[in-house]
Formats: C-alpha cells, sequence, structure tokens
C-alpha cells in the first residue's frame, strides 16, 4: 500500500467507531476473563489528594508527550494496540470525579488533524511544534477518560512522522505516566520483549543502614553516623522551613526576564526541544566525578545564566541574582515499575500502591553568573546537588502536603502549593528513559519529547533520555519568552563549551 491508500484507509478507519467495554468481565478477545470484577462498586475510587490539586483552577495540569517514529503511522496498528493497553489500564478507562470504568470509544481519543499540506511539506518542524502549541489551548470533555493520541503522520528533520499524547495530571505523576508509555512498547531487538531501563539505586544514606565495624573503629564510625543523622535533621528543618517561608510568601524570587506575570498558568505555552549527546553528558560526569543530573542542572545554570545577561546587558558583577526551580523528585520504586503496569493493562485490574501521584519538591538555587570557566557552572551545581541529597526536603513536603489536605482541605493545599510556584522562576525535571530502542505499536520509536503545561511557571526545564540521547523541552510562557529557540540554542551551547573545557582539563 502507498502512502495515499494508507491515508484513504485512515480516513475510512476514522469513521469507524472502535469501543472497549472495560466493565465487562471478559477478555479483548470474548473469553472470559476470570481476574476481570463485576461492577459491584469496587472501582469508584476516590481521586487521589494530588489529583484533586491537578483539577483546581490554578493547577489545572497536563502532560503532551511527543514522540518521534521512525515508520509512517499504521492507524489500524495503533488502534489495535491502544485497545489493548492503554485503554484497559484502571485510570485510562475511567471518568473523574471519582474513578469510575466507562466505555472507551477510541474514536474519541485518537485525533488525525487535517493540517494544511503546504504548510506541512514547507516547514514540518515550524507546523509540528505549532500543532502542539495548541494543544495547551484546548479543553478536553471531562466526560472522557482524560488522555488523546493525537497522529501527525508527515516527516520532519528527525522523524519520520510523529504523535503526541496528551494526558490529564490527574491520572498520575510523570514517572508513573512514562513506565506506563514504556509498559505499551516493546524492544526493536526482541518485539515479545519489554525494553530495559538502567538500573537506578535506591537513596542509601545514614537513614538505611547503621555501620557495624569491628575493633577499634566502632565508636569512631558511630559517632561519625550520629553526626550525619544530626546534619540531615539539620538541613531538612533548614530546607522545610525555607521551602514553607516561600510557600507563604514570606520569601520569594524577584521578578526577572526569567520568571512569569501573574496567570501564567492561564496563558498558551509553546513546546520546543533539542537533542544532547548522552555520551557527552557522560563524559563531563565521569571526568568531575559526579552525576549526569549534577551536569544537567550546571548545563542549565549556566544557559539561564547566558540568556539572563544576554537579554537584559547586565553583567554579574553589578548584582548577584539567584533564581530558584521548583525540582521534581520522584518518591516511588522505579525499578520494574513499567513490567507491573504491563500487568495491570493485561489484567485490567488496579494496583493502588503502584500507581498515582507520588512526588515531592525540593527548592534548588541557581546562581547566575559569567564564569571565565564553564566547569565552574558544573561544580556550583554538583555543591547545591550533594547539600540537597542531605535532606528529607522532598519526602516532608510530599508527606505534609497529605496533611494539609487531611486537616485543612485541598484548598487550602493548593493556595501553598500555588505559592511556592508564583515566588520561585521555573520548574525543573529529569526523567530516564529506556536505553535500547523500542517500537510503539510497530512504530519505532526516535525520540521522546514530554512537556507540561498549566502550571504558574513561565518556564519548564525537562530532560529525557531515551537510548544514546538526551531529549531537551522547554514548555514556555510566550509572552514572557518571545525568543524561545534562543533560549533553547543557549542550552546546547552551554553543553558544546562545558563540555570543550572538560577535554581541554583532561
Amino acid at each position: 500500500m502507498d502512502r495515499g491508500d494508507g491515508r484513504a484507509a485512515m480516513a475510512t478507519l476514522r469513521k469507524r467507531a472502535l469501543s472497549i467495554d472495560t466493565t465487562r468481565t471478559s477478555t479483548l478477545d470474548g473469553k472470559p476473563n476470570p481476574e476481570a470484577r463485576a461492577d459491584d462498586g469496587e472501582d469508584d475510587e476516590p481521586v487521589s489528594p494530588a489529583g484533586w490539586l491537578f483539577r483546581e483552577p490554578h493547577f489545572n495540569c497536563y502532560i503532551v508527550c511527543v514522540m518521534g517514529l521512525g515508520a509512517p503511522v499504521d492507524l489500524p496498528a495503533a488502534r489495535v494496540g491502544l485497545a489493548a493497553t492503554l485503554a484497559r489500564h484502571p485510570r485510562f478507562c475511567s471518568v473523574q470525579p471519582k474513578w469510575v470504568r466507562t466505555t472507551v470509544n477510541l474514536d474519541d481519543h485518537i485525533i488525525v488533524p487535517e493540517l494544511d499540506p503546504a504548510a506541512t511539506s514547507t516547514d514540518p518542524d515550524k507546523a509540528l511544534e505549532d500543532y502542539v502549541a495548541s494543544l495547551s489551548t484546548r479543553p478536553m470533555d471531562h466526560s472522557r477518560p482524560l488522555w488523546e493520541l493525537h497522529i501527525l503522520d508527515f516527516p520532519t528533520s528527525e522523524s519520520t512522522a510523529a504523535a503526541a499524547l496528551r494526558m490529564h495530571h490527574s491520572l498520575g505523576d510523570g514517572v508513573s505516566l512514562l513506565s506506563l508509555f514504556i509498559a505499551c512498547t516493546r524492544s526493536a531487538a526482541d518485539p515479545d520483549a519489554l525494553p530495559s531501563l538502567p538500573a537506578t539505586g535506591r537513596r542509601s544514606g545514614p537513614l538505611y543502614a547503621l555501620p557495624r565495624p569491628r575493633g577499634r573503629g566502632a565508636l569512631a564510625a558511630m559517632a561519625t553516623w550520629v553526626l550525619s543523622l544530626l546534619v540531615l535533621a539539620w538541613h531538612t528543618v533548614v530546607d522545610v522551613a525555607r521551602f514553607f517561608a516561600t510557600a507563604v510568601s514570606l520569601v520569594g524570587d524577584e521578578r526577572t526576564v526569567l520568571k512569569g506575570a501573574e496567570g501564567a498558568e492561564f496563558r498558551p505555552r509553546r513546546f520546543v526541544n533539542h537533542t544532547l549527546s548522552l555520551d557527552d553528558i557522560k563524559y563531563v560526569k565521569n571526568a568531575m566525578g559526579c552525576t549526569v543530573n549534577d551536569v544537567l542542572l550546571g548545563i542549565t545554570s549556566a544557559a539561564l545564566s547566558r540568556y539572563y545577561f544576554r537579554r537584559t546587558g547586565e553583567s554579574d558583577r553589578k548584582n548577584n541574582i539567584t533564581v530558584r526551580s521548583a525540582l521534581i523528585v520522584n518518591l516511588r520504586p522505579t525499578p520494574g515499575l513499567h513490567k507491573a503496569l504491563a500487568s495491570m493493562m493485561e489484567s485490567g485490574k488496579d494496583n493502588a500502591e503502584r500507581w498515582g501521584n507520588q512526588f515531592g519538591y525540593m527548592i534548588i538555587p541557581f546562581h547566575l553568573a559569567e564564569h571565565d570557566d564553564p566547569i565552574e557552572y558544573v561544580r556550583e551545581a554538583t555543591k547545591v546537588a550533594r547539600r540537597k541529597k542531605s535532606s528529607l526536603e522532598s519526602i516532608f513536603t510530599y508527606w505534609s502536603a497529605d496533611m494539609v489536605v487531611k486537616l485543612f482541605g485541598i484548598k487550602a493545599a493548593a493556595a501553598l502549593c500555588y505559592g511556592m510556584f508564583t515566588h520561585t522562576t521555573l520548574s525543573f525535571s529529569n526523567m530516564v528513559g529506556p536505553t535500547e530502542q523500542v517500537v510503539f505499536f510497530g512504530h519505532p520509536i526516535v525520540y521522546i519529547a514530554p512537556g507540561s503545561f498549566g502550571h504558574p511557571h513561565a518556564l519548564t526545564v525537562h530532560y529525557q533520555s531515551y537510548m544514546n540521547i538526551v531529549k531537551l523541552v522547554l514548555s514556555v510562557d510566550e509572552e514572557q519568552f518571545p525568543d524561545p529557540h534562543e533560549l533553547l540554542h543557549d542550552f546546547a551551547e552551554s553543553l558544546r563549551i562545558i563540555y570543550d573545557a572538560t577535554l581541554r582539563n583532561s
């Protein structure tokens, strides 16, 4: 079948309804499903406090994940794959305000837009960017499960086609939704196998292991352990105090060209992305003896500094400028999560312990400066990151938010969260993806570029690793950042100069 015949088939299929009754006790092939439950009311679960927070007017948050595909879209295969996976997940086949199972009509969720052929052929990259930006202005029908897959079947500079998955944030946090997406894919090398993810160690620190040395070193080791506990407690108290001082408007970032105006959460967003080399980032990491996340924080600090001083014309010698980021911290064990979610979709049964929004926040400062040595950005970021690792700020903010909801209600929690966002400058997140190429219902994935909108920051910086690349995605308020591609270039240039400086010093 040639490309023209494929488009005709897609148009025909678009008119044909495909519904999945997730309330029935049968499998997709019509056979009885012994694990499925009848609708006895047990599925009517309440939305979690974090889920309710994302439904508040100032936090009506969505995630948009753009996937670059290495082949033209086979819509029939995509529909069959969605019917067997995502449409069977308990949250993706339920409506709110309680999680009530419903029949999923894929025609309501698979969107094939009619785009201007001249635009997609003349400047396909801009056509893709413009369409994804338009998703930040379109409301979702809350009488249906809150997700959509937009098919953009035209070639760009990086891919043969693309798809954009838009989901409401109440469905889950970034890690759980990314894990769910990975659970819908298969390894390109082995179509029957789930993708492999890099091993991530659980946090190991003084709270998790009591040293048991033998001999004369026992007393010194015990003293060191007690001291580390005291340092951890002190850092946690200081960080939590600063966090709540920010949330209740006692401390706040000054208004700069990086900080959005009031009401930024209601304005349209533009999503721009750039591909970075993971090998280059790891080279800096190994040379500096730090982590990948430390290098990414250093790149971000350098890029924000370049952008700020170029746009304002100021010199860092005149002002000591610090902007703060709300850093999203995953609090769930991620190894094997995508396998558990694959099993969940196969059975259609929920697993409350492994799903939902489970994350905390910590506030990370970025010191804007013009360093003669570019490596200094990574050195400073490493110091900040190590200091923050010696704190339970993210765990405490997650726990305290839950307590505020239970004691004072969702409105009080939303007010505190809004205060934290409006008195900081940007959001930052970093997620780890598959180390090998994966296929999405038969379509090889070239890149994964997630972004978000609906929160009060005018700038969100997101890094997503996949294979040997890191996709940098900036979600920006265009009123605040009329030149997002210049800012994007600052990130790419910052990695280049940091990498070159590392090579010279090696």
